[in-house]
């Protein structure tokens, strides 16, 4: 595989997921939030399953990553997909999706503690430039003006509302997964294992939908979500559209892709092209939907940008630094 190629196919996941979210949100008007989480899952986890005996490897997972294998479903798999979907519902001002795309800092820290990865403070700053750029692609301009210039008080936007509690359980979810994710692989090969994930973890996703169904309209607080509304989606054509492509695309290819690079190699550098998400989503807005991005989000994708070059080459840029410094006192 060429280095090229390579670079695409890392890219590919977080492009998908950029509109995914977008094709699933409409979606929870006419339909349980667990049971879009577990019609993105189960699918998904069946197609990655199929591709493997396409490709001839055994379907089956050591025993050594099974106890490896269950945590990862459920922690990414059944929580990780479930909290989205009630948080896509709930979310107000854009942070949730500011929330859930500043994961890369959870995994850096949890693959500096638990595998020993280098950070640095090259990569430290591209961590937090990533996240400022997030937050200028994700946050209305009149909100970031009265949180850091003292501009006036905006009234009619909700800074954290309910649903970015939900937002930021899902970030930490999928950060946890990600990390689990190099356990379950160990022994086992890593499409199989996603497979796995997906089935396992949607499962508890359905029933969860089935209890939702036979709840009250209101329960649980916040703004409403559909709980009242059946079992079974109430879709479109159009709308089941939707939710195959967030299904085979924006999941079976893009986890399957994102958990077998996550496998191997620099967990903090790939993790921190999530970073990216969100200037795909907006890319495609300007591309295909007509629209325009405001100055402040141009700064937030070229601050985004800038992270992932840091991110991926801090150990370059940081012995690059002290080789300067070590000449000039031998000089």
């Amino acid at each position: 595989m060429t280095p090229a190629i390579r670079w695409l196919l890392m890219l590919l996941p977080f492009a998908l997921w950029g509109t995914a979210m977008a094709a699933m949100t409409p979606l929870l008007a006419g339909a349980q939030p667990l049971m879009v989480a577990a019609l993105r899952l189960l699918p998904a986890g069946v197609v990655l399953l199929a591709v493997t005996v396409v490709l001839k490897r055994p379907l089956a997972v050591d025993s050594r990553d099974w106890p490896w294998l269950l945590l990862f479903a459920a922690v990414d798999g059944a929580l990780f997909q479930g909290l989205l979907a009630m948080g896509l519902g709930r979310s107000g001002a854009g942070l949730g999706s500011v929330l859930i795309d500043s994961q890369p800092l959870l995994v850096a820290l949890l693959a500096r503690v638990l595998f020993g990865e280098a950070i640095n403070p090259v990569g430290w700053f591209g961590l937090l430039l990533g996240v400022l750029g997030i937050l200028c692609l994700g946050l209305p301009a009149d909100l970031l003006r009265h949180w850091w210039l003292e501009g006036p008080r905006v009234r009619d936007l909700q800074a954290w509302s309910h649903g970015e509690l939900w937002m930021l359980g899902a970030a930490a979810a999928m950060a946890v997964g990600t990390v689990l994710c190099r356990f379950a692989t160990k022994h086992s090969d890593a499409l199989v294992v996603t497979g796995w994930h997906m089935l396992l973890g949607g499962l508890p996703l359905v029933l969860g939908a089935a209890w939702m169904a036979q709840s009250p309209a209101g329960d649980g607080g916040g703004p409403p979500v559909a709980v009242a509304l059946g079992f079974w989606p109430q879709w479109t054509a159009t709308e089941w559209g939707l939710m195959a492509y967030a299904s085979l695309l924006g999941s079976a290819l893009a986890y399957g892709l994102f958990f077998w690079f996550a496998s191997q190699g620099d967990l903090t550098g790939f993790s921190a092209l999530t970073f990216l998400t969100p200037v795909f989503a907006l890319l495609c807005g300007l591309l295909f939907l007509e629209e325009s991005l405001r100055p402040l989000q141009w700064v937030g994708a070229l601050l985004a940008l800038l992270s992932v070059f840091l991110i991926h080459q801090r150990q370059s840029l940081w012995q690059g630094r002290w080789s300067n410094v070590a000449a000039e006192e031998m000089s």
